[in-house]
């Protein structure tokens, strides 16, 4: 009997959010800004807030340390409904912090992994006896973490729980080719247009999503306002994304993953599942912080009926 819908593992942080930042302050120097805020950061927990505001069961597992930023994670985790019993309290380090610096332009990062260095993807329960139907991963290194990240997705596969992943940007500039083994065992293998060119070696997006489609990988390829792209079983489905007035892209992408995911639990359709992403995504970018935007699932469907297309035959779609 599996008591979550999810288990989530990765990262969990605070991100300091500074809006109208025109400049950086010189030695000696003070500015003054539009408005700074605190949010709950880290894709993994982005991903966990919002698929537990739509309603699913979600538990986390990550690391936070004994901090005020610490609790503040806890906090914002239980108010969504989230089970937090597989999140360790460090005494080693302090909770991860991102400044986000305008992020209603191009924005900037200055971060501090904190304890978030200390996860490892090995959970510290029974594999065996996975407590939810399903898990989300993230923090997949390429040659640093494969084996590992194999070996316990194989494992999780085996106990039959379904499994997604982002595989998030290669700072290393690897572009580890042993990716594409594991997309062989993830059942929603989640990537951006950018790692997508990348893995594959790819100049344009046609030629990456045709790759993909003859490899056969079930890959899912956000497109930022471009909406997104699923290559399921050789079936390539396209959805546009909505336009909406973009106030903070921080978290984009982890609420499109939640979004899908919670549309692939329901037993919805590939063309729904991304229509949930792309809601998810288009409702984040109107507010700042990442989960900010989340809704339930009523007013998420309330959404994207508002925002359907009417072609030229009176059609929605």
């Amino acid at each position: 009997m599996k008591t979550y819908d999810a288990l989530v593992i990765g990262d969990a942080n605070v991100d300091l959010v500074v809006v109208g930042c025109n400049a950086l302050p010189l030695p000696g120097q003070e500015i003054f800004v539009e408005d700074m805020s605190l949010h709950v950061g880290g894709g993994a927990a982005i991903f966990g807030l919002t698929l537990a505001k739509l309603g699913k069961a979600v538990a986390f597992k990550g690391v936070v340390g004994q901090d005020y930023y610490g609790q503040y994670v806890l906090d914002q985790f239980r108010q969504a409904g989230i089970d937090t019993s597989y999140v360790k309290r460090s005494d080693l380090g302090a909770t991860g912090l991102s400044i986000a610096i305008n992020p209603e332009r191009d924005r900037s990062f200055i971060s501090y992994a904190g304890t978030n260095a200390e996860l490892q993807i090995d959970p510290f329960i029974d594999l065996d006896a996975v407590p939810a139907r399903h898990v989300h991963l993230t923090g997949y290194r390429g040659s640093r973490n494969h084996t590992q990240f194999m070996r316990i997705v194989r494992r999780l596969k085996e106990s039959g729980v379904t499994v997604s992943l982002d595989v998030g940007w290669d700072d290393t500039g690897e572009w580890y080719p042993g990716v594409f083994d594991l997309m062989e065992e993830i059942d929603v293998f989640f990537m951006n247009e950018t790692e997508a060119l990348h893995y594959t070696g790819c100049t344009v997006m046609e030629e990456s999503i045709e790759q993909l489609r003859e490899r056969r990988k079930n890959v899912v390829v956000k497109q930022g306002a471009g909406g997104a792209t699923a290559i399921i079983n050789g079936t390539v489905t396209h959805q546009a994304g909505y336009a909406v007035n973009v106030v903070d892209t921080t978290g984009a992408g982890d609420s499109f993953n939640a979004g899908y995911i919670d549309g692939y639990l329901s037993g919805l359709s590939v063309e729904e599942c991304l229509a949930y992403g792309n809601a998810c995504g288009a409702l984040s970018v109107q507010d700042y912080g990442g989960s900010t935007g989340a809704v339930d699932l009523p007013r998420l469907t309330t959404f994207i009926e508002a925002h359907r297309v009417i072609d030229n035959g009176g059609n929605a779609k």
